[in-house]
């Protein structure tokens, strides 16, 4: 069994960049991805524009040359890909982690299809794979989705959105462009205000012109096969209606976390226990990198400001691989 200086958990912007830092110091190093390179990038809607300019998505200095100043899914895919090839990163795709045990010294980690021994692990996966369930009945049919990609497969349809976050509007808009009757159910009072600004007026506008229906202060009571019931400040209200996207947000697999012994919050955002200075969690040797550090709140970290916790981790780590190389 060959053994490691680090593992690192998730093939995504934040996990390529500690393999780039790993890769630069010398340690011996391996990344494990359940899907493809980004592999959450891959499943973002097909369409969909980056709120954030393209050097803010840059990592390792590596200049993201895009087209547009807000760079869209294929080119951050395409910048991503790159890297990993041209820099020869050891990345193992479609290889999932299912669990990692602390030893005296070190971490057996047993993947689909072979177990690691490292001495550290870096934790980088993400949030984009655990949907926040509405839970009301019929939320279980082929109909409801927590995923969009494409708006041609809605056309001529009746779509409920539910939620007025960026996923939301992004896959109203769209939706409505392409031919689709169009109704949002939104929690709260208006559009979410982390909407994208450019985004904001375009939605508002739709909503105002009755070109998208909305109903604010309103949630889903129960989705049927023909028609969902939702609750309303005038009352009770019946939708007919072919498919629901649920794009209420994600969240980090904190089960996984718990289960190698990382602790977590019990205010209900779990957020995880780690060292700012260096990202090391409570379980020595195991680190987190990316937005699994934010618990719930999954828009407090973003590429472009936990893209730092590659180079805060990766010294940490060499500066303990080269004390113990010298004992």
């Amino acid at each position: 069994m060959k053994e490691y200086d680090v593992l690192i958990v998730g093939g995504g912007p934040i996990g390529i960049a500690c393999a780039l830092e790993a890769q630069k110091k010398g340690l011996r190093y391996v990344v494990l991805e359940k899907g493809c390179i980004a592999n959450s990038l891959y499943n973002y809607p097909l369409n969909m524009t980056f709120f954030s300019t393209s050097e803010k998505l840059e990592i390792d200095g590596i200049p993201f040359i895009s087209i547009k100043s807000k760079p869209q899914r294929a080119e951050a895919l395409e910048y991503y890909r790159r890297i990993v090839t041209s820099n020869n990163l050891d990345l193992h795709l479609f290889e999932e982690v299912r669990h990692i045990e602390k030893e005296e010294n070190s971490f057996s980690v047993s993947s689909s299809k072979t177990v690691y021994k490292t001495k550290r692990v870096i934790i980088a996966t993400g949030f984009y794979d655990i949907p926040n369930k509405i839970g009301v009945p019929g939320e279980e049919l082929p109909k409801v989705s927590h995923y969009y990609r494409d708006p041609h497969y809605y056309a001529g349809q009746k779509v409920i959105v539910v939620g007025a976050s960026n996923s939301s509007v992004d896959a109203a808009l769209e939706i409505y462009r392409k031919g689709g009757d169009v109704t949002m159910v939104v929690r709260g009072e208006q559009i979410g205000r982390r909407v994208k600004y450019w985004v904001r007026p375009d939605i508002e506008n739709r909503i105002a012109e009755g070109a998208v229906t909305a109903h604010f202060q309103s949630n889903i009571k129960e989705i049927r096969e023909e028609e969902v019931i939702i609750n309303t400040p005038e009352g009770e209200k019946r939708l007919p209606n072919d498919f629901v996207l649920a794009l209420t947000g994600y969240r980090p697999d904190f089960g996984f976390l718990e289960k190698i012994g990382v602790q977590l919050s019990d205010d209900g955002k779990f957020y995880p226990s780690y060292d700012p200075e260096t990202m090391e969690t409570n379980v020595e040797g195991l680190y987190l990198a990316g937005v699994i550090c934010g618990g719930v709140d999954t828009h407090l970290w973003f590429i472009e400001n936990s893209r730092v916790h590659a180079k805060l981790i990766i010294k940490d780590i060499f500066r303990k691989h080269s004390e113990a190389v010298t004992e």
